[in-house]
């Protein structure tokens, strides 16, 4: 689809190093404004048999309209939900390839507006989210800067 975008190492939904995470990898296409990214969901994150916790769906999502801020190369804009709301439209199963879209809806000040959905291989839309995102207190960022040597692209020393 297009460029990879950087992961962190303990994010649930993407780090790297997380052994009971998502290990979810991104891909940006500044053509379209879209990120997109690719996981099979294991059944020891089931809610009922066969159907993905809600939860894990939110945070999918969540984690799908928060890289959209990045669609654009520009992985210092740092924000962080502030509003969120979810549809689920269908069961999301397990053990199946799933697809996450995102799209930046529009930015303003120090917030932005994003969308997400959460899609079966053969298309079916899941889920779907609006997530208002907003640029954090100096005291979070601080803690950020902790962690940026270790946000890269797999294969980057």
């Amino acid at each position: 689809m297009g460029e990879p975008q950087p992961t962190s190492r303990f994010c649930f939904v993407c780090g790297r190093d997380n052994p009971v995470g998502l290990g979810v990898r991104w891909e940006s296409d500044r053509s379209t404004g879209v990120v997109q990214g690719r996981v099979t969901v294991p059944e020891h994150f089931n809610g009922y048999p066969g159907v993905v916790h809600g939860g894990i769906v939110t945070a999918l999502l969540d984690e799908t309209a928060g890289r959209s801020l990045l669609v654009d190369g520009g992985f210092e804009d740092l924000m962080v939900t502030v509003k969120l709301e979810v549809s689920f439209h269908r069961p999301t199963p397990t053990g199946e390839p799933l697809t996450m879209v995102g799209r930046l809806r529009r930015r303003w000040g120090r917030r932005a507006e994003a969308e997400a959905e959460l899609r079966r291989a053969d298309g079916t839309v899941t889920a779907t989210a609006t997530v208002v995102l907003a640029r954090p207190p100096a005291s979070f960022t601080a803690r950020w800067e902790a962690e940026r040597p270790f946000w890269r692209v797999d294969g980057d020393s």
